[in-house]
């Protein structure tokens, strides 16, 4: 099984690669707007499977799989995408501080004629930030690519993080653990092969 990641997140790429799939990143131009009634726990699967519906399915081989995913950060019922500006990735972050948010990272599978999605979710406590703080971390990371404004695997998640309740790697942008376990259960051929791929050499 051969995946075609819709992302140009370096973080997808490599957790993928991580988990042991041969992965090739393709680009996608898709309509990424939802209806703004659409309850925030919902958002990041409905674009998710609006990237795949831009796709042409017609294009994947049979042993490829199209993976597209979404990240947001919602905090007081209010979604945080990507911030546009420095001013915007400092004002995600003071309302960030010393409070708890949801991560919400939104995927879809798509294999011939098939597809299928799902929504992970994790819960993220910050300490409090000093205004300082969150301006250094804005100029020294640019973390512009990032729902929320922050990566989680760099310094602010490393000294404003105190507790996470759920999957990091969602907080990354990859629910790994929910991906794997999906992929096994989409493509039950991909297991198969690779129960067969471990069995011990004689």
């Amino acid at each position: 099984m051969k995946l075609l990641l819709a992302s140009k997140s370096p973080r997808r790429q490599q957790l993928i690669t991580q988990l042991g799939f041969e992965v090739q990143c393709v680009t996608l131009n898709a309509d990424e707007t939802v209806a703004a009634s659409l309850p925030a726990d919902q958002v990041a699967e409905a674009i998710a499977r609006k990237k795949a519906d831009a796709f042409d399915r017609s294009a994947l081989a049979p042993d490829q799989v199209l993976v597209t995913a979404d990240t947001i950060v919602v905090v007081d019922g209010r979604v945080l995408g990507k911030p546009s500006s420095r001013t915007d990735a400092i004002a995600m972050l003071g309302s960030l501080s010393g409070r708890a948010h949801t991560v919400y990272t939104g995927v879809c599978l798509v294999c011939g004629d098939r597809q299928t999605s799902f929504t992970e979710s994790t819960e993220v406590y910050f300490n409090h930030l000093e205004k300082s703080d969150i301006e250094w971390y804005v100029d020294n990371y640019s973390p512009y690519d990032k729902a929320g404004a922050y990566g989680v695997q760099e310094w602010m998640g490393m000294v404003a993080v105190s507790r996470i309740e759920g999957c990091f790697y969602n907080v990354m942008g990859l629910p790994t653990p929910r991906l794997y376990a999906e992929l096994l259960r989409f493509c039950p051929e991909a297991a198969v092969a690779k129960k067969k791929s471990a069995r011990p050499r004689q």
